[in-house]
């Protein structure tokens, strides 16, 4: 990228969270690229995670630190406030994903009808199949339906792909009423009975929010959640609290996790120290060795995420309560089998607790996939990211959790050459930042990246 180009164009791929709230940092800078924002699946603004209008899903993150501004840390507070007919809206509250879904389109259909953005904003309902050199400095995306754009940068913001099926669930080729590979597709939950019994796989948050929609729904079959460790996520309690951070660099996992536990011990929490973690997390990541970052991935990565990623307090209550009641189970164990049989519109299935011998096995009327997200590129469903892998112009990076980039976003070829006009952003960089998922890094990220793009493509 010269910075010398006329068009001026920017294309973001993908209009969920992470390349509309870009979308929304471009138009709100007076001297910003025109953007073309594409999206097959028309949905501009949410994405799915916000998308939902069940009142059930609430954030997992308190309001106070939702704004789509890192410099306007009361921005979406206001809102609610102002919604809700409010004098003030609760700080430490757990707003529903709804409400925050309606805020963010809310604040992008400002930025495109603003002053600043004058008319730079294009949706585009299609989807980007290829992305070739236009012989200068731009590249040119061409569309499903035969569209072509031609943009001085190209940005990939795809969200989180699909959850990861386990082995066995390959190899069962279920019947598409049987299994619910991707809890997030609309009306996905719409044909369970209230009395089925249900095997969800992972006990993560997508788990907590497969449970809570069906609760709420009337289900009252019984639900088994069964991942390999039966981790569950803990709860949000108390004020938001975070203590400085105990450390600037990690160069040893083991001595950083002794003097974490130690410090937690002699607190009674460990909470705020955890939380004291967020902003440094991206430096403790980068600070790692590519050995350490791999005995994290193997042997920390699951207790990492339920102490990182906690439950609103009103889905932990849900949650505890229909455990009591018998109704859920979350077990640690390795799924070995799975297959439609017996009993009519039933799939047997055969797990191995962890630590046993014996295997158990159950009959459900459904299996919902709820592991995370699927980053492997090589499993990538969108036609755009299979074009480019296969053309070399983007590579996994070295942990396989998505792209390899710079911390400019900036993405490296097949020989590791960073280009000038390709970037990503959101979880696809979780190789770089590790932290990439949650609105308070994703912000931080967009109006970086927003200002370098500016400032790159400023005319002569």
């Amino acid at each position: 990228m010269t910075g010398r180009s006329p068009r001026r164009n920017v294309a973001i791929v993908g209009a969920g969270f992470s390349g509309s709230l870009l979308a929304l940092h471009l138009l709100s800078r007076s001297d910003g690229p025109k953007v073309f924002l594409i999206e097959k699946a028309g949905r501009f603004g949410p994405g799915l995670a916000y998308s939902t209008r069940r009142d059930e899903h609430l954030l997992n993150v308190r309001a106070g630190n939702m704004s789509a501004w890192p410099d306007r840390p009361f921005d979406f507070l206001y809102w609610l406030s102002a919604r809700r007919g409010d004098e003030a809206a609760d700080p430490a509250a757990f707003a529903s994903r709804a409400d925050y879904g309606a805020y963010l389109r809310e604040r992008i259909a400002e930025a495109a009808t603003s002053g600043a953005a004058a008319d730079r904003l294009v949706l585009v309902e299609d989807e980007a199949v290829a992305a070739v050199r236009d012989g200068g400095d731009g590249l040119v995306l061409r569309l499903g339906m035969g569209r072509e754009i031609a943009a001085d940068a190209v940005v990939l913001a795809f969200g989180n792909p699909p959850p990861a099926a386990p082995d066995a669930v390959r190899r069962a080729a279920l019947p598409k009423e049987l299994l619910i590979d991707d809890p997030w597709r609309p009306g996905a939950l719409d044909g369970i009975a209230a009395d089925a019994p249900v095997l969800l796989l992972g006990a993560g948050l997508t788990m907590a929010d497969v449970v809570a929609a069906l609760d709420a729904d009337g289900h009252r079959g019984p639900i088994l959640a069964l991942s390999r460790r039966g981790l569950a996520p803990h709860r949000h309690v108390g004020p938001m609290s975070a203590e400085p951070p105990l450390f600037e660099r990690i160069e040893r996992l083991s001595t950083a996790l002794a003097a974490f536990r130690r410090a937690a011990a002699g607190r009674g929490d460990w909470r705020p120290l955890f939380d004291g973690l967020r902003p440094a997390t991206q430096g403790l990541w980068r600070s790692l060795s590519p050995a350490e970052r791999e005995r994290f991935l193997r042997h920390l990565r699951p207790w990492w995420d339920i102490h990182r990623h906690r439950l609103a307090p009103a889905t932990a209550d849900r949650l505890d309560a229909l455990r009591a009641e018998g109704r859920l189970r979350i077990a640690a164990g390795r799924l070995e089998h799975l297959a439609a049989g017996g009993e009519a519109a039933r799939v047997e299935a055969r797990w191995r607790p962890r630590g046993g011998r014996a295997a158990e096995t159950g009959a459900f009327a459904h299996v919902v996939v709820c592991t995370g997200p699927d980053s492997d590129l090589r499993q990538a469903e969108q036609p755009l990211l299979r074009q480019l892998l296969a053309h070399g112009m983007i590579r996994p990076d070295p942990c396989r959790l998505g792209l390899d980039v710079a911390e400019d976003g900036r993405v490296r070829d097949g020989a590791g050459v960073l280009d000038a006009r390709l970037f990503a952003l959101g979880p696809a960089t979780r190789g770089a930042f590790w932290e990439t998922t949650a609105v308070p890094d994703i912000r931080v990220q967009a109006a970086d990246l927003a200002r370098r793009l500016t400032e790159a493509l400023a005319p002569a």
